[in-house]
Parts: structure tokens; C-alpha cells; sequence
């Protein structure tokens, strides 16, 4: 496992791409947040905006750049032919897949608490000067506040799961484009279907089970009560999402031929 580790690790960085994307998805968190904070305004009392998970608005465009990582983690081997190569050096498949899982999730998370971090330390700068200050029922925004640290840390944990689901998703499909458009659309379609639906019961649910939708849910820090899932139990479906993913990737990996 160490040695397999240690090639993936290899694969990742000597690709520059990787690097640059990995760089994009911190920018774009960081540049959609800030400016998502410089927009917003609190202009009374209990005016109902979540100012820290304004700050986290980047993490929804983020983690498209992370889902692209992860798909060409495994899209590009299996486009260079380099996947038959890794199995022969490493013949124990899902040894493949839990190196690949590992040093993923290490990357993503480095580079995910950087821009959740930031994020939440531009909206601290910011945020006062728009209108959310204690006069109007706002503290200073602080890691130490027990609803904000959760919000970033689960925005982390999300933006890992969401690069696993991907790989998951590129090991069965094993072509890049293919995985980019499925992970996109279990993103996104089903917000769009919440707002086409007209039922309020079949919206809930179809809330309840998104990805993004649900996985997001741990950003709120206000009204929580209010939510169709729990900040964690959202947070568990996507981590559901995940798994199921990686079990079918796993199990086309062991059963096929590269």
C-alpha cells in the first residue's frame, strides 16, 4: 500500500495540470466568496442572511475544479493506456483503488482548507463593513464559534467527497468526459428539478437526497431547524453518494479488463 501510495502520489504531481487545477479550485473559492461578501448587505436588525455561508459560496463552484481532479485521475490513464501498466505493477486491484482513494482525499483537503480558510477570513474583513455587525446581530466571524467551525470543516469534508464520488464515477465509465457530465448532472440537476417540481413533498425529498443540496446544508449556521436534512446528516448522504460510487468503481476495476 505505501509503495502503490507512492506512485499515485507520483502520477498526481509530476502532472502539471493537476497542480493548476488544484490552484483554480482555491481561486475560484476564494474570488466567488469574496465577492459573494463585498455584495451582501445587512442593512437592519434580523435581515435573515447566513454571513458564513455567503463567505462559503466559492465552495459550490470549487467543487467543480475538484470533481475535473479526480475524474482525470483515472480518465487519464485509461486514455494513455498508462491503467495497464498500474495494475501489472500492482496487481491487487483494490489496492489501486484505496491508494488512488488516499492520496486524493490528502490533496483536496490541503487544498480545500486553504480555501475554506481564506473564505471565511475575507468575509470576516469584509462582512463588517456591509451591514453585519453586532448592531445588527452579527459577531465577528471566528473558527472558535462552534456553528462556524463546522461549516468549514464539513465544507472541506464535502469538497473530498465530492472528488471521491467523481473518481468513483470515472472508474466505471473510464472515460473523462463521460464522468465530468455525470458528476456535473447529479450536481446540479436536482436543484434544478426542486425548482420545477411543484409538490412540496416530492421537493423536500429531492432535497434530501442531492448531493450538493444536502452536502451544503452544512454550511448553514441560522435557522437550522428550517432545513429539509441536518448539516451532518446532509453531509452523510453525499458521503453515501460517495461510497456507493467507489463500490461499483471498485468492483468494474477487480472484474473487467483494463
Amino acid at each position: 500500500m505505501r509503495h502503490a501510495g507512492r506512485a499515485e502520489w507520483t502520477k498526481l504531481r509530476t502532472d502539471t495540470s493537476n497542480a493548476w487545477l488544484l490552484f483554480g479550485a482555491v481561486a475560484l473559492t476564494l474570488a466567488v466568496g469574496a465577492a459573494v461578501a463585498m455584495t451582501s448587505r445587512c442593512d437592519a436588525l434580523g435581515c435573515g442572511e447566513d454571513a458564513t455561508k455567503l463567505s462559503l459560496t466559492g465552495v459550490m463552484v470549487g467543487q467543480v475544479v475538484v470533481a475535473i481532479v479526480a475524474v482525470l485521475m483515472v480518465g487519464n490513464e485509461y486514455s494513455t493506456g498508462m491503467m495497464q501498466s498500474t495494475v501489472a505493477a500492482v496487481p491487487r486491484r483494490l489496492t489501486v483503488l484505496f491508494s488512488k482513494v488516499a492520496v486524493l482525499s490528502g490533496v483536496i483537503v490541503v487544498a480545500g482548507a486553504v480555501a475554506v480558510v481564506g473564505s471565511l477570513l475575507i468575509g470576516g474583513m469584509v462582512q463588517p463593513g456591509r451591514g453585519f455587525t453586532e448592531a445588527h446581530g452579527y459577531e465577528a466571524m471566528s473558527l472558535a464559534d462552534s456553528a462556524t467551525l463546522r461549516a468549514a470543516a464539513g465544507s472541506v469534508l464535502y469538497l473530498a467527497l465530492i472528488g471521491l464520488l467523481s473518481l468513483g464515477v470515472a472508474l466505471i465509465v473510464r472515460s473523462s468526459a463521460t464522468a465530468i457530465g455525470i458528476v456535473l448532472g447529479l450536481l446540479f440537476l436536482f436543484p434544478i428539478l426542486t425548482q420545477v417540481i411543484t409538490d412540496p413533498d416530492w421537493q423536500r425529498l429531492l432535497q434530501q437526497i442531492a448531493p450538493m443540496t444536502a452536502g451544503l446544508s452544512v454550511q448553514t449556521t441560522i435557522d437550522i431547524d428550517r432545513l429539509p436534512i441536518g448539516p451532518w446528516e446532509g453531509l452523510g448522504v453525499v458521503a453515501l453518494w460517495a461510497a456507493g460510487a467507489l463500490a461499483a468503481g471498485g468492483a468494474m476495476l477487480r472484474l473487467r479488463d483494463v
